[in-house]
């Protein structure tokens, strides 16, 4: 029987890293073969799992990600934009399937993507749910079928850790409101609303950021007209579904060409 395909996971330590050990490591498609962390962090020498307090894994946490990679099928990568982009060059020279869920991207880091996808798989999403992508589809539909009589809002909560807003899934969502009205989000984004601001723009996309406690992630889209109001809605109470989709993600990337996709691609939506 072929081996199964070897997972690495960088920024190890932090609550999605250690999420993702445990969801490789009880999988039955894949296996554990290398942990990332930064240089001079605590857990480099150390065993993953004793690092967690658990038993040991095998696998030591290192600082050498490119060794790392070369024995990987396909690296995970919850980390932060400038660490992903040097990520994204090692997993091109490995020729590694690279699932991005690191958020905070700018449209410039962004495009700096482009020459690592020409030589491996990128597997990039503000998030790797299966509801949160059925909502995104959810709303650009019902973005297609309103006029701009419905003022669009999104509206996102997160554990006060986080550490860019709007999050990478009312990016998301926004994008796929714009895309349902036939704009651009660069020209009717409206973010960060506070003092005098003046009456709201006819066809504008509301962002509004909560943050607070340990919520994992909370997402409305408000359509609100004269009368009546539709809201979509999605709840995530354990990161645990960010991880499954993200090793879905990896697995699936395993036999395709060099390029750029989402988890639209790999749910089939």
């Amino acid at each position: 029987m072929a081996e199964l395909p070897g997972i690495v996971i960088t920024g190890a330590s932090g609550r999605m890293g250690q999420m993702l050990v445990r969801t490789v490591t009880a999988s039955d498609r894949a296996r554990l073969v290398g942990c990332v962390e930064r240089a001079g962090h605590a857990w480099i020498g150390k065993d993953i799992g004793e690092a967690m307090g658990g038993a040991a894994l095998g696998v030591t946490v290192t600082d050498d990600a490119l060794e790392a990679f070369a024995k990987a099928q396909a690296v995970i990568d919850f980390t932060a934009p400038e660490a992903t982009l040097d990520f994204a060059a090692l997993a091109a020279q490995a020729r590694t399937v690279h699932v991005i869920g690191t958020t905070g991207f700018t449209a410039e880091q962004i495009a700096r993507l482009e020459p690592a996808a020409r030589h491996a798989v990128i597997v990039r999403a503000g998030n790797m749910s299966l509801g949160v992508n059925l909502l995104v589809q959810l709303t650009r539909k019902v973005a297609q079928a309103l006029d701009a009589d419905f003022d669009i809002e999104v509206v996102e909560a997160h554990h006060r850790m986080k550490v860019d807003a709007p999050s990478g899934t009312a990016l998301m969502l926004g994008e796929a409101a714009a895309e349902g009205r036939g704009v651009s989000l660069d020209e009717v984004s409206d973010r960060g609303r506070d003092g005098i601001t003046g009456a709201r723009q006819r066809g504008h996309i509301g962002f509004a950021s909560i943050r607070g406690g340990d919520v994992v992630g909370e997402h409305d889209v408000i359509f609100a007209a004269d009368g009546e109001r539709i809201v979509l809605r999605h709840i995530a109470t354990d990161r645990a579904i960010f991880a499954r989709g993200a090793l879905k993600a990896a697995l699936w990337g395993q036999d395709k060409a060099p390029g750029q996709y989402d988890m639209m691609d790999v749910l089939g939506l």
